[in-house]
């Protein structure tokens, strides 16, 4: 990790993860994954430079915070924007469309897990929010997916602590695939939940 971003870290702590993660949710590039920031101050938190639960609720806020940006932006406003969509948005109508179809067929879970995987989190609050999915659908799941994201991030780096001198290079090109696993178990229920309620199946 660039030692300007450790050094962020370690001077600012919370500010700085807040800024850190809640600038890349917005889409304004960092020069690390939002991963790797949250596996170093877990790291942090070992170290009892940093709390760990006010880590956890920092990430949390900042994602939360940047995500639904995002979201309502392209809730109330996403086809004018579509039709004059920036360079950097390779979404088209048909692939709108083809996104609603599986929406509908099992789509909360396609949300979640977009949520909790690097490099597509901030596209699918784009894409969820293009295909009008309702807030009261979006927001549980958006706040759950953060705190199971954040939670196995920073956790990782605590229990990492010990190791850090040896794992640092290795996490640093690693796409933590954990997350995936993790946060796919601690939301099973809850998005079984919301699929029963809000896509009940026909003559149920």
């Amino acid at each position: 990790m660039p030692p300007e971003v450790i050094n962020f870290i370690a001077h600012y702590g919370y500010i700085a993860i807040f800024v850190l993660v809640f600038s890349q949710e917005i889409g304004i590039p960092n020069p690390v994954p939002n991963e790797l920031v949250l596996v170093f101050s877990g790291y942090l938190t070992y170290k009892s430079i940093l709390s760990l639960p006010l880590v956890i609720l920092t990430a949390v806020t900042a994602d939360f915070s940047g995500t639904n940006i995002l979201y309502f932006a392209f809730y109330f406003f996403g086809r004018y924007i579509l039709k004059h969509k920036p360079r950097w948005l390779p979404i088209s109508e048909k692939r709108i469309d083809a996104l609603s179809s599986r929406l509908l067929k099992g789509g909360l879970w396609r949300i979640y897990l977009g949520r909790i995987t690097p490099f597509i989190r901030g596209y699918t609050s784009v894409i969820t929010g293009l295909l009008q999915v309702k807030p009261k659908i979006f927001l549980p799941i958006a706040f759950v997916s953060g705190l199971s994201w954040a939670a196995v991030c920073v956790t990782s780096g605590y229990i990492l602590g010990p190791y850090w001198s040896s794992a640092g290079d290795k996490l640093a090109q690693a796409k933590i695939p954990v997350l995936v696993v993790a946060g796919t178990l601690i939301f099973f229920f809850f998005c079984r939940y919301l699929k029963k309620r809000y896509f009940p199946k026909k003559g149920s």
